[in-house]
């Protein structure tokens, strides 16, 4: 019924264009998560990928304001959201608790 409104369909991108980006966006995300789970303990990496997620969504959603064109950025802002919801809640209070410690103590050691 939404797809036969002839309005909707010149709003969105079309899906080439949106798998391209889609694509792009998962890159970005999986480079930096590879990278935590090799520097990280196994403990603080869920506490760290939720914060990546969170800052995905934060783009993407200064993507979707910016372009008004496509309503594809919002419903990816929407699935990182979610999906760093679920990280945080599979992550112990202890583990995060740990994260910003170790955050703090190396920036510590770092200043003097």
């Amino acid at each position: 019924m939404i797809a036969s409104n002839a309005r909707w369909t010149k709003r969105n991108a079309s899906p080439r264009e949106s798998f391209h980006i889609l694509a792009l966006l998962s890159i970005v995300i999986a480079a930096p998560a590879s990278l935590m789970i090799h520097l990280l303990e196994p403990d603080l990496v869920l506490a760290a990928f939720s914060l990546l997620l969170f800052l995905g969504a934060a783009v993407a959603a200064i993507v979707a304001r910016r372009n008004s064109n496509s309503e594809l950025f919002w419903d990816i802002a929407g699935a990182f959201t979610m999906i760093g919801c679920a990280a945080v809640i599979f992550s112990e209070p202890d583990q995060v608790a740990m994260f910003f410690e170790q955050r703090v103590e190396r920036d510590s050691d770092a200043a003097l």
